[in-house]
C-alpha cells in the first residue's frame, strides 16, 4: 500500500511547479495522458469459494470473510460492498447488525430493519480505497439477538444469510512502474491476481524450433506459477501487444518495432516499457542466434531469484541432477510417506480457530496411473492439538477424503493432542454368501482430504427468574504438519489411450516433470494459431506439475521420431506415414472428417467404457464447411510403452477452438477415451480401437488383471487349479502309500 502511495507521490510530483494553478493544469493537460481505469466486479462466488458464495452467518458463528488482492502496477481507487441477505424473522430489529471491515478498519455498520425480517434486502457499503493494500479481508459480523434477556448465543434463530448474489465492485488505476527485474515475474505474473494468466508472446515471424522450444519453456514456467488459476499465451507476429508481454528475438531477427534497438553479445533479458504506454511493459529476451534464446529462457527458469535492474545476461545454466519418474513438485510423493507440511500451499492451512472450526483441507495431486487395483491400504499418520472440550459431549475429529466419510475421533476432556494411525482401505468385501469386492473409496487424479473438528458447545443462557452469561471462548485447532501419508508400495500401471489423464494431469508426458522423454512434433511453418496450441498445452502441464519443460524436444520431422523411446505430441497434422494405420480413426483432409464406430459405441454414445470391441460396424464420412478440432490418442508405432497425443485442427477457427478447449478447465474436463471432437458446440468424446497398457505389473498380477473382467473364466481357473492341486497331492499319497506297501519296505 505504501509502495503504490510514493509510486503516485512520485508521479505528480515529477512536474516542474508553475507560477499559478492556471499554469499548473495548462502544464498537466499538456503532459499527462489519460491513467487507465477499468471497473471489475467479483461476486461472492468468487470471493468465497469454499462455501461457494454463500455466507451463512449465525451466533455461534458469526464471521464471514472474503478476500481479494490488488495487483502490484495498479492501485484501487474506488470501492462498493453490495450485500444481498436475508435475516431470521425472529431477529429483534436494529438490535441486530452486521458490522463491515476491511482490513480490521470498520467501514460501516448495517442494521436490520423491521422491514426486512424474513425477506431479501439488498445494502451498498461504500469501502474506504485507502485500506486496501496487495492482500485485503473483508469481514462481516453478525450480531443477532432474538430476546433481550438471558439469550442463548447458539440458539437456532440466530441467523442471516447472505446471498452468492452479493458483489464486490473495485476500480482499479493503472500505476507506471519502474523497468526492475527484482520484483520479476511482476508485472507479467502477479501472484495477487486471481484472474486467469494472459501473456502474449512475440516473434517477428514464423519461428524456428529453437524460438518455439524457448517460449514452450517459458509457457510452462508461468504455467507452473499460474496453476489453479488457468493460463494462456496469444501468439502475436511482428505486432505489438496491448497488455504485459514477452519478444522473442535474435540480432538477426527481430520485430520491426526493435528494429534500431541495440544488438546484444550475450543471452539477454531485459525489461522495457510500451513504445506507446508506460504503463504496459514488454520482458525482451534476447540473444545472439536462437541457442541464445534457449539459454535466456533457462536462465529465467532457474535463475530469476538473481535478476535485478533493468537488464539482467545469462553466462550459463548447468542441470545439477536428472529428474526422476513421478517427482513433480505437484503430485504426492509415492517412494516414500509424504508429510502434511510438503503438501501445505500456505503456512496456516492446516490451523483455524472459533466456536466452530471452520474445516481444514489438503490436495492430493496423484499420478494418474498409479494402480489401486491391490488392496494395500493407504497409512495415515495423524498428529493433531485441540482445545480439551469442557466435558465428554461427543466433540469429535471427522476426516473425509473426497467428501466421504473414513472416521471420526473423539476429543477428550483434559486432552489438548492426539495422534492415530489409520489404513484407508480402497476396497471392502461385503457380507454375505456371495461375496463381491466394491471400491469403497474412489480416488482421483486431483483429491481433497478434509478435516473438521465438531465441538458440541453446551451455551446455556438460563431462564429471565435466574439468568446465567456465559462468553464463548473459540476453539483452537491444529493439524501437526509433522503428520504423514503414504502412498509407497504401489506400482505403475494403466490402460492407455486415456485423454482424461492428459487432460488433468499432463500424462504421459508428464511422467517426468521437466518433459525430458517427450517430442513435440510441430508443422515446419507454423500459423499463430499453431504456435499458440503449443505453448498452451506446455503451460497446462506446467500448471500440472508445477516445474518448467526443460528437457522436452522439439521437432519438425516426423522421421526424426522413428526408433526413438520417446512419447509425441502431435500438434499440427498427422504424418502421411501414419494416415492409414489402423489405430487412427480420424482424419483430417481439409474438411473431411471419418470417424470409425463400433456396434457398442453407436449405441451408447454417452458411456466411455474402459474397453470395447474394436470392430467397427460402421465408418461415416462427412462434408462440413464447418470448423473442427480433435484430440487423438494412440500407441506409439516405434515403442509398445510410448504414447502419441495429437492436436489436430482443419481451419483457422479449429485452432481458435482447439485453443479455447486447451484453455478452459471445463471444456478439459470432458475429454476422456482415445478420441475427443471439439466443434461449437463443444467437446465430444469417443473410445475406440484396441487398448495398450504402460508401466509395469509382475506376470502374476497381469494375470489377474487381464482375467477379472471375466469372472467365469476366472472361476473355471480356479476350479481347475483346484482339481488340479488335488490331483497331485493324490498322486503324491498313492505313491507314498506303495513305498510304504511294498516288499522291500516290508522286508526292511
Amino acid at each position: 500500500m505504501i509502495k503504490k502511495i510514493a509510486l503516485f507521490t512520485l508521479m505528480l510530483g515529477s512536474f516542474n511547479t508553475p507560477a499559478n494553478t492556471e499554469d499548473i493544469s495548462v502544464q498537466m493537460a499538456d503532459r499527462l495522458e489519460p491513467i487507465p481505469t477499468r471497473e471489475v466486479t467479483l461476486d461472492f462466488a468468487q470471493l468465497a469459494t469454499e462455501s461457494k458464495g454463500n455466507l451463512v452467518l449465525r451466533g455461534s458463528s458469526p464471521e464471514g470473510k472474503l478476500e481479494f488482492g490488488v495487483r502490484s502496477d495498479e492501485m484501487v481507487s474506488g470501492a462498493l460492498l453490495d450485500l444481498e441477505f436475508i435475516p431470521s424473522p425472529a431477529l429483534l430489529p436494529v438490535e441486530s447488525q452486521v458490522k463491515v471491515y476491511l482490513n480490521d478498519e470498520m467501514m460501516g455498520v448495517v442494521p436490520v430493519a423491521s422491514g426486512q425480517l424474513g425477506n431479501r434486502s439488498r445494502v451498498q457499503v461504500p469501502l474506504d480505497p485507502r485500506y486496501i493494500g496487495d492482500f485485503n479481508r473483508v469481514k462481516l459480523n453478525f450480531i443477532g439477538h432474538y430476546q433481550r434477556t438471558c439469550e442463548n448465543p447458539a440458539h437456532s434463530a440466530l441467523w442471516l444469510d447472505v446471498g452468492s448474489g452479493s458483489k464486490l465492485s473495485l476500480r482499479y488505476q493503472a500505476l507506471p512502474l519502474k523497468n526492475d527485474l527484482s520484483y520479476f515475474p511482476e508485472p507479467f505474473f502477479d501472484s495477487r491476481d486471481n484472474r486467469p494468466l494472459t501473456l502474449p508472446m512475440v516473434f517477428s515471424a514464423s519461428p524456428a524450433l529453437a524460438q518455439q522450444k524457448a517460449a514452450a519453456v517459458l509457457a510452462s514456467w508461468f504455467g507452473a506459477r499460474a496453476a489453479w488459476r488457468g493460463q494462456q499465451f496469444p501468439v502475436l507476429f511482428n505486432q505489438l501487444p496491448t497488455r504485459h508481454g514477452i519478444v522473442f528475438a535474435t540480432n538477426e531477427q527481430r520485430p520491426d518495432f526493435l528494429r534500431d534497438y541495440p544488438a546484444v553479445d550475450r543471452p539477454t533479458v531485459e525489461m522495457i516499457s510500451h513504445p506507446e504506454t508506460p504503463y504496459v511493459k514488454l520482458l525482451l529476451v534476447l540473444g545472439r542466434d536462437d541457442d541464445d534464446l534457449i539459454t535466456a529462457v533457462r536462465g529465467i527458469a532457474q535463475g530469476s531469484i538473481l535478476f535485478r535492474g533493468q537488464s539482467v545476461t545469462v553466462a550459463d545454466v548447468s542441470p545439477l541432477m536428472p529428474r526422476q519418474p513421478y517427482d513433480a513438485p505437484n503430485w504426492v510423493r509415492t517412494d516414500r510417506p509424504i508429510t502434511f507440511t510438503e503438501l501445505q500451499n500456505y503456512p496456516e492451512q492446516l490451523q483455524t480457530s472459533g466456536i466452530e472450526p471452520s474445516p481444514m483441507a489438503l490436495t492430493l495431486n496423484l499420478p494418474p496411473d498409479l494402480y489401486m487395483a491391490r488392496d494395500l491400504g493407504i497409512d495415515l499418520q495423524l498428529k493433531y492439538r485441540y482445545t480439551s472440550p469442557k466435558n465428554d459431549d461427543g466433540s469429535r475429529l471427522t476426516v473425509h477424503l473426497n467428501d466421504q466419510f473414513l472416521r471420526a475421533y473423539a476429543l477428550k476432556p483434559r486432552e489438548q493432542s492426539g495422534e492415530t494411525q489409520l489404513q484407508m482401505q480402497l476396497f471392502k468385501e461385503a457380507a454375505g454368501d456371495n461375496q463381491l469386492t466394491i471400491p469403497s473409496l474412489k480416488l482421483d487424479t486431483s483429491n481433497q482430504l478434509r478435516f473438521n473438528f465438531d465441538y458440541a458447545n453446551t451455551i446455556l443462557g438460563g431462564t429471565p427468574e435466574h439468568c446465567e452469561t456465559y462468553r464463548p471462548i473459540p476453539n483452537q485447532v491444529v493439524i501437526d504438519g509433522h503428520s504423514t501419508i503414504d502412498f509407497s508400495g504401489y506400482r505403475h500401471f494403466m490402460a492407455m489411450p486415456n485423454l482424461r489423464a492428459f487432460a488433468n494431469a499432463g500424462f504421459p508426458f508428464s511422467r517426468l516433470a521437466d518433459l525430458s522423454q517427450t517430442m513435440v512434433v510441430v508443422n515446419e511453418h507454423p500459423a499463430p494459431a499453431q504456435v499458440g496450441a503449443l505453448l498452451n498445452t506446455l503451460g497446462a502441464i506446467g500448471a500440472h506439475t508445477g516445474y518448467p519443460a526443460l528437457g522436452v524436444r522439439l521437432s519438425d520431422d516426423w522421421q526424426q521420431v522413428q526408433d526413438r523411446d520417446l512419447d509425441v505430441l502431435l500438434i499440427g497434422s498427422i504424418p502421411a506415414s501414419l494416415r492409414d494405420d489402423h489405430n487412427i480413426h480420424l482424419l483430417f483432409e481439409a474438411t473431411k472428417s471419418r470417424v470409425q464406430m463400433p456396434a457398442r459405441q453407436a449405441s451408447r454414445p454417452h458411456l466411455i467404457p474402459d474397453r470395447l470391441d474394436d470392430t467397427p460396424e460402421s465408418e461415416t464420412i462427412i462434408d462440413s464447411d464447418g470448423p473442427m478440432a480433435a484430440v487423438i490418442g494412440f500407441q506409439s508405432p516405434f515403442h509398445e510403452q510410448r504414447s502419441v497425443v495429437a492436436l489436430l485442427a482443419d481451419s483457422p477457427r479449429g485452432y481458435q477452438l482447439l485453443n479455447e478447449m486447451i484453455n478452459s478447465g471445463d471444456q478439459r474436463a470432458d475429454l476422456s477415451g482415445t478420441l475427443a471432437v471439439i466443434r461449437e458446440s463443444g467437446v465430444q468424446s469417443l473410445r475406440v480401437g484396441k487398448a495398450y497398457h504402460v508401466g509395469y505389473l509382475p506376470w502374476w498380477e497381469r494375470v489377474w488383471f487381464m482375467l477379472s473382467p471375466h469372472p467365469l473364466v476366472l472361476a473355471a481357473l480356479a476350479a481347475f487349479s483346484a482339481l488340479l492341486m488335488a490331483w497331485v497331492l493324490w498322486l503324491f499319497l498313492r505313491t507314498l502309500s506303495r513305498r510304504r506297501l511294498s516288499p522291500s519296505a516290508v522286508a526292511g
